[in-house]
């Protein structure tokens, strides 16, 4: 059973009877459900997964008024639930677990996660931070939320990026793959720097695989979970394979590789009414796709981040 499904269960049949026979006054204004940090969330657990973080668990999010009046009240609860569940052990906390599962506070996971306790509400926020996190405050599922604070921030967030915010990460991630893979990949290996060519190949493949993901309207997750995040992609989904061949094949095909990526991008590009631009270096496109994006402050922002 995965840990999104086990955790629903473990709330309907065990968390939810108690909380409505304990606090049946509460149960309109608290939401429940299983997001945050951990493969779990993103529905990548496998039997490897299961050695920490992982078990009978879920989140109960509260306001801040209730989490002070009644947050101790609740973890009370949620600790007394039977610890083993359809036959899945206790959950076995990591070193940094405190706060994925319990009793939350609304304002501070969303704190957490995105430097702001009601989610980002303008560009410059949106803009700083990192993409994984966003990831983070909007994966998983919600089981029960009747108030719809959780819920509202949360959509707000899965809605995506502003637009201009979208296109200047794009505008980003083309330049990187450009530099890094078009450029100094290739002269790299002419000068026999193989180490330093390896390093452009994985800021290439970074790049690559988060301007898909950008392209897709999805958020890329923490580097670990990318590549494998990129199964259900609508939007060029043959990036996966290049970009496995990039991983695991040898250097002689790889600069065909990132020119093939390149042109798709490029390709998509053009569909997507980005740029007009018939070139395949990706460079190539940013200037125009800049002059896309109508807020000044967004146009100059330098991105240093993923």
């Amino acid at each position: 059973m995965k840990g999104l499904e086990l955790a629903e269960r473990y709330f309907n049949e065990a968390g939810r009877p108690a909380l409505e026979k304990a606090l049946p006054d509460l149960m309109p204004r608290l939401a429940a459900g299983l997001a945050g940090e951990g493969s779990e969330c993103f529905e990548f657990d496998d039997e490897y997964s299961r050695d920490h973080d992982w078990g009978p668990s879920f989140c109960i999010w509260l306001d801040e008024d209730d989490f002070q009046s009644y947050g101790n009240e609740v973890q009370k609860i949620y600790n007394g639930l039977p610890k083993d569940f359809l036959g899945y052990p206790e959950r076995k906390d990591g070193p940094n677990s405190r706060g994925r599962v319990g009793c939350l506070s609304i304002r501070s996971w969303y704190l957490k996660f995105t430097g702001c306790p009601e989610g980002p509400e303008n560009a410059v926020q949106w803009m700083r931070i990192p993409e994984a996190f966003l990831a983070t405050a909007s994966n998983g599922r919600v089981f029960y939320d009747e108030y719809g604070r959780f819920t509202g921030i949360r959509n707000r967030i899965k809605d995506y990026y502003p637009e201009d915010v979208r296109i200047k990460k794009i505008t980003a991630r083309a330049a990187v793959m450009s530099q890094a893979g078009q450029y100094n990949y290739p002269r790299c290996l002419k000068r026999g720097e193989t180490v330093a060519a390896y390093l452009a190949l994985a800021e290439f493949i970074k790049a690559a695989i988060s301007l898909t993901y950008l392209l897709n309207r999805k958020y890329a997750p923490f580097y670990k979970w990318m590549y494998r995040g990129m199964d259900d992609f609508t939007i060029l989904p043959r990036i996966k394979s290049q970009i496995l061949a990039l991983g695991s094949g040898s250097s002689e095909n790889a600069q065909e590789t990132i020119e093939g990526i390149c042109i798709n991008i490029a390709a998509e590009l053009r569909r997507q009414h980005l740029s007009e631009n018939s070139s395949a270096f990706l460079l190539d496109h940013c200037g125009e796709m800049t002059e896309h994006i109508s807020d000044p402050q967004i146009k100059q922002m330098h991105i240093m981040e993923g």
